[in-house]
């Protein structure tokens, strides 16, 4: 394990899409969403410390999951959870926290990982991420690990790598959420990966990237040099971090830089974007239903996502496709084909009843 693998680890999203499940106070990733025993950030954690010093991981959260995080990571120390206090897309924290990790060693190596995803083989995850940290040691690359298609999903990125022998591959184009038969043409050309938002590079690599892409942001974040890892950088950040510009790290670098490169990624991933995510990942009961945290009564009733809170008897009958979660005063009993719109029944909920209810 090297002194100069470190690790940011993004859990200030509030994954609305899991309403009501995920609420603004108490985000997805601090819940156990497979009924595992273990919350997601507590999952993502564990994973990344099998090749990380656990000193070296650094949670970029927002100000009010502060606590949330020490409690959730007890083996923690304050100065490893960095807050964000305001909003403002992934470019500006990764920027904010890489230089605060460069001032503390400026030889460190460093992986970007979204702190709610599901990977089955962690060992080949490890093995991946070793392989991505030596070649960022060796050359002024920026990585990314991308994931092996298994069909023309539409509501992923996709990185177009250029055919070589080599396993680190350049990256030609990064390509939006495309429809489906643009999906359906990537798959085909066999030369695409998902985007699973997962990056290595080194301290000094992405820092040269910022100054080359993002000069403003550069600037701004620069003058609080001398203030980072001290006891004056929170006031600092307090005046100066919201007048970043919302950006994500795709769009402010990754896009223009010209020393991407990809390995494509020997493990299995799931976003665990939404309830149909989850779906997919859970084991099955009778009729294809998966069950979290239920005890279930069921009678023609077919490919359905329960989950309760407490072991609750949930009783179904002629329901098909369909997600039941019921969470203290909320029950949602929703059709999975139309769950991309739970963010807009969310919006509607807190209007009707109130914003306690999101």
């Amino acid at each position: 394990m090297s002194k100069n693998y470190y690790a940011i680890l993004m859990a200030g999203g509030i994954g609305s899409r899991f309403w009501p499940v995920s609420t603004s106070e108490f985000p997805k990733q601090f819940h156990d969403m497979l009924g595992t025993g273990e919350t997601l950030i507590q999952r993502t954690f564990s994973r990344l410390s099998k090749l990380i010093p656990a000193e070296n991981i650094f949670i970029l959260t927002n100000e009010r999951y502060n606590d949330l995080v020490l409690e959730q990571l007890p083996e923690i120390k304050q100065r490893q959870v960095v807050t964000e206090p305001a909003m403002r897309n992934t470019a500006p924290c990764i920027l904010y926290a890489s230089m605060k990790i460069h001032k503390e060693n400026p030889d460190a190596v460093m992986v970007v990982a979204p702190s709610d995803h599901w990977i089955e083989d962690e060992n080949a995850f490890v093995e991946n991420l070793e392989q991505s940290f030596k070649a960022c040691s060796k050359d002024d690359i920026l990585m990314t690990l991308g994931i092996q298609p298994t069909f023309p999903n539409t509501g992923y990125g996709y990185i177009q790598y250029v055919k070589e022998e080599n396993a680190i591959k350049e990256v030609s184009q990064f390509t939006e959420k495309p429809n489906y038969e643009k999906a359906k043409e990537f798959l085909s050309e066999g030369n695409y990966l998902w985007n699973a938002g997962i990056f290595i590079w080194s301290a000094t690599s992405i820092l040269k990237a910022f100054e080359n892409y993002q000069i403003e942001m550069t600037q701004l974040f620069d003058k609080g040099k001398e203030y980072y890892n001290t006891s004056e950088e929170k006031e600092f950040i307090g005046t100066n971090y919201a007048l970043a510009e919302n950006i994500s790290i795709d769009y402010a670098i990754l896009e223009k830089a010209s020393n991407v490169y990809v390995l494509p990624a020997t493990f299995d991933w799931n976003d665990l974007g939404t309830w149909g995510s989850l779906y997919d990942k859970l084991d099955k009961e009778t009729e294809n239903n998966a069950v979290v945290n239920a005890r279930v009564l069921l009678e023609d009733a077919t490919g359905n996502m329960i989950r309760t809170e407490n072991n609750k008897v949930v009783v179904v009958d002629g329901l098909k496709d369909y997600i039941i979660v019921d969470k203290e005063e909320v029950l949602l009993i929703y059709p999975k084909t139309k769950e991309q719109d739970i963010k807009k029944v969310l919006t509607n909920v807190k209007e009707t009843y109130g914003e306690k209810y999101g």
